[in-house]
């Protein structure tokens, strides 16, 4: 199932969701997208106000699963207008020639009781690699909620090239964070 959020989203990233053979109707205003780094040592969380998933997903066969994320690189809002303007240039994500990162899962496995490790391919600014990171799925009256974070590597997929290589300005450790909310 695809879906547009226009409240948010997790990039970045990352980021990644659950699936299985009954796609899932997202709950766009319960979902979200949001990446932390800190900036100048002062933390900052921002969230990506578009993007769509294709979820599949069956709490009987969680290793069936398979999930997909596009986001919208220039939808980041960092809360500041000429800021958002900022990060969708060249030296960042270069939202005109990369308007889009991907996630699509290879691999979903139960690691114990509502939890799961998940695996796939990250792709930002031209460049794509290897992911894995721990998802956890709460289900409640047939609604599955999806979280989980992805920590990455900005300078891994050029993102602040030229003077914002630095990562004494803005580090280069960014966590992708997101939250699904699905039913059937």
């Amino acid at each position: 199932m695809k879906f547009t959020n226009g409240t948010l989203l997790a990039s970045l990233l990352a980021v990644a969701i659950v699936a299985s053979a009954a796609p899932l109707k997202t709950d766009t205003a319960k979902s979200m997208v949001s990446a932390s780094f800190k900036q100048m040592n002062v933390p900052v969380e921002a969230k990506f106000t578009k993007f769509a998933a294709s979820i599949d997903y069956d709490a009987a066969k969680p290793d069936a699963a398979k999930a997909s994320v596009e986001i919208d690189t220039a939808s980041l809002d960092l809360g500041d207008p000429l800021m958002n303007k900022e990060v969708a240039k060249k030296d960042w994500f270069n939202s005109a020639q990369f308007p889009k990162a991907t996630f699509v899962s290879s691999g979903i496995k139960a690691a114990g009781p509502g939890k799961m490790t998940v695996t796939g391919k990250l792709s930002i600014k031209g460049k794509t690699s290897d992911v894995s990171f721990p998802l956890t799925v709460k289900t409640e009256a047939g609604k599955h909620t999806f979280d989980g974070a992805l920590p990455i590597k900005r300078l891994t997929y050029n993102i602040g090239d030229g003077e914002w290589k630095d990562t004494s300005m803005v580090a280069d450790e960014v966590v992708i964070k997101f939250r699904v909310s699905a039913a059937q």
